[in-house]
């Protein structure tokens, strides 16, 4: 409908529609065409974002595919023939097993003071000693290696207070980790050593935040256990290879399943549980800086 009175203008037309239902009459007004309410365009956007999302995720399997292909047909033996076969040789031949444990302890005790990482060390000892003596030669020294950066903190106490205060959000977690009961530190430090935070930057940080030793430690110990399996799986898993290819024989195909499976376990536990510890730590975090706020 038009009208003018100088300037044309034009007046968008309301419908009005009476309708009985069940529960009685409505009056329903709406503006526009029937044309508008039949538009195929949300339709077609969600259809193309739908089909894009699919190219996307067909296209990047397919990378990874031919990137583990290309790792497990020649980049994989290559390592094991040149590099990892002549490594474990050379310190089979070097050292004694309490001598080769002994330097393992001393590395996964040290490394996380120095910044720098025991991953490797951890390796060793499970190609090393397997998963039982390799679980405790590893436990006992990532109790001291985190035991170490705790008291050589109280150096830097004013300083990493002074930071936390810096960047509130950033060290909420952190925070969390020092505040209510024993049970609640204990959780905290524990989701905290599962996740993915960097676990040497919290050595350092932990005393800052308030936490009490007893749940510190206990709490890292539990938490770093994840990572102790992963770590001693690992180092089976390179044995296995190199025993292969250094004999020249292929794996069974019941060896290839039990480690398949193995692999497929361990990865599996890894992620759910860095999964439920981010969203536990992130609810955390949501409540503390509610509280400072």
């Amino acid at each position: 409908m038009t009208y003018s009175d100088g300037v044309d203008k034009t007046v968008p037309e309301l419908k009005l529609r009476i309708e009985d239902s069940e529960n009685g009459d409505y009056v329903k007004l709406r503006g526009g065409s029937d044309e508008e309410e039949g538009s195929p365009a949300g339709c077609s956007i969600g259809s193309v974002t739908s089909v894009w999302f699919w190219v996307k995720l067909i296209s990047l399997i397919a990378c990874f595919s031919v990137l583990a292909f290309v790792i497990i047909k020649w980049i994989g033996p290559f390592l094991i023939e040149k590099e990892l076969i002549p490594f474990i040789n050379w310190v089979r031949s070097t050292f004694s097993i309490p001598v080769l444990g002994l330097l393992l302890f001393a590395s996964v005790a040290i490394f996380p003071s120095i910044l720098l990482p025991s991953s490797p060390s951890m390796w060793m000892a499970g190609l090393t000693f397997g998963y039982g003596k390799g679980f405790l030669l590893i436990l006992s020294a990532a109790s001291i290696g985190v035991t170490l950066p705790f008291l050589i903190g109280h150096l830097f106490l004013h300083k990493m207070q002074e930071w936390l205060k810096q960047y509130p959000k950033k060290a909420a977690i952190l925070r969390a980790a020092g505040e209510g009961t024993w049970f609640h530190q204990f959780q905290a430090v524990t989701l905290i050593r599962v996740s993915p935070f960097p676990y040497m930057i919290y050595n350092y940080c932990a005393l800052a935040t308030g936490v009490h030793y007893g749940p510190y430690i206990l709490g890292s110990l539990v938490g770093m256990v994840p990572e102790i399996f992963v770590s001693i799986y690992t180092g089976i898993m390179l044995r296995t290879l190199a025993v292969a290819s250094d004999e020249r024989h292929s794996l069974s195909v019941v060896e290839i399943v039990v480690n398949a499976l193995g692999f497929c376990i361990t990865a599996s536990a890894t992620i759910v549980c860095t999964v439920y510890a981010k969203k536990k730590l992130s609810a955390m975090q949501a409540e503390e800086v509610e509280e400072t706020s």
